[in-house]
C-alpha cells in the first residue's frame, strides 16, 4: 500500500475531534423536555424516525438535527407544545453549535507525521458546510490538508467524483475514518483503500456490523497506528 498511495483523506467527526457525544447530550436534553408526552426511549426513536426520514431533504449534520427535534416536537405533541419549549429545542441546537472542539487522542501528531512527505492530505466529512468549516477553524488543523471536501453524501459515487477532482487513481487514495458505512466500504468498493479507526459512540444510522460486510476490513485501535501501516509496520 505505501507504494501506491497519493493521497490520504481523513474523515472528521469523531475522526478527527468529538462530535456525536455532544449530539447525544443534546438528544437528552430534548427527551426531558418532551416527557410529558412521550417516554424519553421513545422520543429517541421518534427522534431518530424523523432525522433519516429528512436526510434526503435536509442532509446531515446539526442544523438538519435541530429542524428534526422540533418536527418531532410539532408532532409527539399534537401540535401543542408550548413557543418556550421550542425556544428551549433551539437553544439546544445552538449549544450543540457552539461547542469547543476537542481533538481526538494522537490526531495532530498523526498529522503533523504525515505532512510534507510525499502524500497529500485532505479532510473528507459529511455534513453542514458552515458547521463543518467553523469545526475545522477551530480545530487548528486547517493548515495540515491540501484540500478540504466537505460532501453531501459518502457513497461510492461521491468517493468516484472526489477522485476524480483529485486527479488520481483508486489504488492512489487512502480512506481513514470512523465509520465502516460511509469511510471504508463504499472506498473499498471502488477499489481505493481504507482504514477503519472505531469510535466509542456511533450514530445508530452509521452502524454496521464488521462481520456482516462480506469484506476484510483493516482496522486500528487509535489514529496514530496509521503512519505505521504506511511504513510497513505498526507503531
Amino acid at each position: 500500500m505505501k507504494n501506491t498511495i497519493k493521497v490520504i483523506g481523513f474523515d472528521a467527526d469523531d475522526t478527527l475531534w468529538v462530535n456525536e457525544p455532544h449530539f447525544r447530550e443534546a438528544e437528552r436534553g430534548f427527551t426531558r423536555l418532551l416527557s410529558d408526552y412521550m417516554d424519553e426511549e421513545a422520543l429517541s426513536q421518534r427522534l431518530y424516525e424523523t432525522e433519516t426520514g429528512n436526510l434526503a431533504d435536509y442532509g446531515y449534520g446539526a442544523k438538519s438535527f435541530v429542524l428534526s427535534m422540533v418536527e418531532t416536537a410539532l408532532k409527539v405533541s399534537d401540535y401543542r407544545i408550548s413557543q418556550e419549549s421550542i425556544g428551549e429545542i433551539l437553544a439546544l441546537g445552538k449549544r450543540l453549535l457552539n461547542k469547543p472542539v476537542e481533538l481526538l487522542s494522537g490526531v495532530e501528531e498523526t498529522l503533523a507525521s504525515l505532512y510534507g512527505y510525499n502524500y497529500r492530505l485532505i479532510m473528507a466529512s459529511k455534513g453542514d458546510l458552515l458547521d463543518q468549516q467553523r469545526k475545522l477553524a477551530r480545530s487548528g488543523l486547517e493548515g495540515y490538508f491540501h484540500h478540504i471536501e466537505i460532501m453531501s453524501d459518502k457513497q461510492e459515487k461521491d468517493y468516484a467524483n472526489l477522485l476524480s477532482h483529485l486527479d488520481i487513481r483508486a489504488e492512489e487514495f487512502l480512506m481513514v475514518g470512523n465509520s465502516i458505512k460511509s469511510d471504508i466500504l463504499p472506498v473499498l468498493n471502488i477499489g481505493a483503500h481504507a482504514v477503519h479507526v472505531p469510535y466509542h459512540t456511533t450514530w445508530v444510522h452509521e452502524v454496521v456490523d464488521p462481520q456482516t460486510t462480506g469484506r476484510e476490513i483493516l482496522s486500528v485501535e487509535n489514529i496514530d497506528e496509521v503512519p505505521g501501516l504506511l511504513n510497513g509496520s505498526r507503531r
